[in-house]
């Protein structure tokens, strides 16, 4: 995953990889931290002709953009309401730089390689902001996050592990192939088109007839 290492601390996760939207409104997200992105954005391809909406960018310690999501469909709600949050279907495509081990812009510590476990465990830890419990008060849903967002570390640590199968799907018009999984809040998966790494996940819309492209305008997003 994408952390920054100095001496005498722990390696954090990435900046960012908190609930993208939460405490965001879809208004007041603008396109500037994208546009800073020397790597490209990715989201559905054509096919999809529903909602379009921008979530927010993580950045590392030198505030350079490391990834980054986009959404599709209907916002989920992170409302404690259940019917509010599983009525809503929706897509998220998570765009990661795809990179090796470097040091960081600052000078100030190393930003770990990045790679398509990077990719899972941001979509991974994306789909739980929003399918948390309802029941769950505010101290026990964050045990619960704090529980459930490491067992997706860990899946994400091992992409080869029964939990996770192959998919094929379309990115730019080429077929790839993508690790995936479904649990009870939902599904996740993850592969790589060379240039940056693909995460992606949802609810209530099928992965299977997903296909991904390049956004060419971030103002379809606005």
């Amino acid at each position: 995953m994408e952390t920054t290492r100095r001496v005498g601390a722990q390696p954090q996760p990435a900046p960012g990889t908190a609930p993208a939207s939460e405490g965001v409104p879809a208004a007041g997200r603008t396109a500037e931290g994208y546009l800073r992105a020397p790597f490209p954005w990715y989201g559905l391809d054509e096919a999809f002709t529903g909602p379009r909406w921008l979530m927010q960018v993580g950045t590392a310690a030198d505030g350079s953009v490391q990834h980054g999501s986009t959404g599709h469909g209907e916002e989920p709600s992170i409302r404690p309401e259940a019917a509010d949050r599983e009525r809503a279907a929706f897509a998220v495509v998570v765009t990661v730089a795809a990179h090796a081990e470097r040091g960081s812009g600052d000078g100030t510590g190393v930003l770990d390689a990045t790679g398509v476990s990077s990719a899972a465990w941001l979509a991974g830890s994306g789909l739980l902001a929003y399918t948390w419990p309802a029941q769950l008060d505010h101290t026990l849903r964050g045990e619960w996050l704090d529980q459930q967002t490491e067992t997706a570390f860990e899946l994400a640590d091992d992409l080869g592990g029964p939990a996770w199968t192959t998919l094929s799907l379309p990115v730019d018009g080429v077929p790839r192939s993508f690790h995936y999984r479904e649990s009870e809040f939902g599904w996740v998966l993850a592969g790589t088109t060379g240039r940056v790494h693909l995460g992606a996940y949802g609810r209530g819309m099928s992965a299977y007839g997903l296909g991904f492209a390049a956004v060419p305008d971030l103002a379809a997003y606005a």
